[in-house]
């Protein structure tokens, strides 16, 4: 069977990912361009499937090394090309392999990048709320960090989503998994007023017949794109934090290591930010561990 069946079966693992495993287009684009990447090795390599064995495996290892790759990325890649393997033995499309003896790159836990609350507060204030986009990037951050929302999430938002009486918000999270999230007054009171007069404002300017139902707009009248928050919170941290390598994603970190600072049960907080297992929340335990370090260290006066 030529490799050509492969890109095939390729379709259809991804189509497996998507029903079986509820998996985001996020993540089944990420699979088809690491496999695809696998793919190309093997059919400059064999050509056909039934060659495809852990030598390959091995072979496509040692090329992400060569290309400079972070661990965190060979990992993945290998990841996702044993899954596809795996899933290709089990429809009987190549024989067992031993997928397993090529083993992935030891990979360090890195502590999450987060901010401390008064960094948080000067962050919350840095948008000139008189204006229309400033009043948006305000209502957009203090939601982001009261709810621990993934940027995903947050520009996913529609009007049905809400239950501000409740002063809770209803999202769909990775693998299309729900969960309803109670936010605080701060953040129920701003999106209520930019729901009541802006988000109208920046409605009246787009020229699409067909009103947006996301809760968030650009300048445009548009939906706000995933990209479109990275970009105004990256202009807002660097007026107010000079640390590095600070995301939205880390508002989410700063969500959840404030609340575990503030005596949160793990499991709660697990449940609000979505995540399976618990050892993915346990991080932030470690977390507010170093945090307690650093205070020590800079405190305590026979160093």
């Amino acid at each position: 069977m030529g490799l050509m069946d492969c890109y095939e079966w390729l379709e259809r693992f991804l189509n497996h990912l998507y029903l079986e495993r509820n998996a985001s287009p996020l993540t089944l684009q990420a699979y088809r361009n690491d496999l695809l990447q696998f793919l190309e090795l093997a059919e400059n390599d064999q050509g056909v499937i039934e060659d495809l064995n852990h030598l390959t495996l091995r072979k496509f290892l040692a090329l992400l090394k060569e290309g400079n790759y972070s661990r965190r990325s060979v990992a993945r890649k290998l990841s996702a090309t044993r899954s596809f393997l795996f899933y290709l033995q089990r429809e009987k499309v190549i024989e067992g392999g031993k997928w397993s003896v090529v083993s992935r790159p030891k990979l360090g836990k890195a502590l999450p990048r987060f901010l401390y609350y008064h960094e948080v507060e000067l962050l919350l204030a840095a948008p000139d709320s008189r204006t229309l986009l400033g009043f948006r990037d305000r209502t957009l951050l203090e939601l982001l960090y009261a709810s621990g929302f993934r940027v995903s999430e947050l520009v996913s938002l529609k009007g049905s989503s809400l239950q501000l009486e409740e002063r809770l918000i209803k999202v769909m999270g990775k693998g299309r998994k729900e969960r309803i999230i109670p936010v605080g007054r701060v953040a129920t009171a701003l999106l209520a007023e930019y729901l009541e007069l802006i988000r109208p404002a920046l409605l009246a300017k787009s020229k699409n017949q067909v009103p947006a139902d996301e809760i968030f707009l650009n300048k445009y009248g548009e939906p706000l794109s995933d990209r479109g928050v990275r970009y105004l919170f990256q202009k807002y941290i660097r007026q107010v934090s000079h640390k590095e390598d600070i995301t939205p994603h880390s508002l989410r970190h700063s969500f959840a290591t404030h609340l575990l600072e503030r005596g949160a049960d793990l499991r709660v907080v697990q449940e609000l930010l979505g995540h399976v297992s618990i050892s993915t929340t346990q991080i932030y335990t470690h977390v507010t561990k170093e945090m307690l370090r650093e205070v020590y260290q800079a405190s305590f006066p026979r160093k």
